[in-house]
């Protein structure tokens, strides 16, 4: 099993952005990836984050990976909103098409691919494989300030 914790942001809404993801072993940080983009927003990058996240486990061969975001968004989208948006055609309860459609695609078929435990942490509290992962997303980030 692998661990690894995700994030991503920006500065403004939309802006410049970072991601960024981080192996946890035994609770010390054994590796990481980050990039980010000139225009985007933050949803985009907490995506990324998971994206890149989950092909890191799927090239490694690992199937079996806990996900630590501090993203609602992306939690409650791959565990519970997902289920209704692909019944409904890729539509909200309220028939608006699915923001970000691309990104969600290609994070439900790994985690179809993969046996992902994905659990939220609070952000900005003090875990240090989330708050490496915020500082990461921040230089990446002032790549393009």
């Amino acid at each position: 099993m692998i661990v690894i914790y995700t994030d991503g942001g920006c500065s403004g809404n939309p802006g410049p952005g970072g991601w960024a993801f981080v192996v946890s072993e035994n609770g010390e940080i054994r590796e990481y990836r980050s990039g980010g983009d000139q225009s985007t927003t933050n949803n985009k990058m907490e995506l990324t984050a998971v994206i890149n996240a989950l092909e890191y486990a799927k090239a490694n061969g690992e199937r079996d990976v806990v996900i630590l975001t501090d993203s609602q968004y992306v939690k409650n989208g791959i565990t519970v909103w997902i289920h209704s948006w692909k019944k409904n055609g890729w539509r909200t309860s309220s028939k608006a098409p699915v923001k970000n459609v691309e990104y969600w695609v290609t994070l439900d078929k790994l985690n179809d691919e993969l046996n992902v435990d994905w659990q939220w942490v609070k952000g900005h509290a003090g875990i240090a494989g989330n708050e490496e992962c915020d500082r990461l997303v921040r230089m990446e980030t002032a790549k393009f300030l």
